[in-house]
């Protein structure tokens, strides 16, 4: 059985999020790349938070929208996602979609993370976007 928790650090959590159906989106995410949810913490934060950890555990000295710290076995996905939330809003406004959107974006873009995909090079990161794109679509789907 998954657990998938949802926390918040200097900042509230989303008014639209619904954990329930997150958690069936994102078991039928991994449910569609042949693997289960172990266990997911999403931690959502403000900008400051996550520079911290940036600076703590990665020595990167940077904002970013998140970080995925993957503790996989085998094929059960498990992990520590830092979301921040003013980074997803920003990035919101710049790629004209919504708040929602793009958070969802953000929280199934980690999970793939745990589930393979890489985004560093331009190759990984356009077939990481197609596979956000598929699960953005499942998402619908519920």
């Amino acid at each position: 059985m998954s657990e998938i928790f949802f926390f918040n650090e200097g900042c509230e959590l989303p008014f639209f999020l619904l954990p329930e159906k997150i958690r069936k989106w994102l078991d039928l995410v991994a449910s569609d790349y042949s693997c289960r949810i172990g266990t997911i913490s999403f931690v959502f934060c403000d900008d400051s938070y996550i520079l911290d950890v940036n600076r703590k555990y990665l020595n990167h000295d940077y904002y970013t929208d998140v970080i995925t710290f993957d503790y996989r076995e085998n094929d059960i996905l498990s992990g520590d996602v830092f979301i921040s939330l003013d980074t997803v809003q920003s990035n919101a406004l710049e790629f004209s979609t919504t708040f929602e959107n793009e958070l969802n974006r953000v929280m199934v873009h980690s999970v793939l993370h745990l589930i393979g995909f890489k985004d560093k090079t331009d190759e990984d990161a356009k077939l990481m976007r197609k596979n956000e794109d598929h699960c953005l679509g499942l998402l619908k789907t519920l």
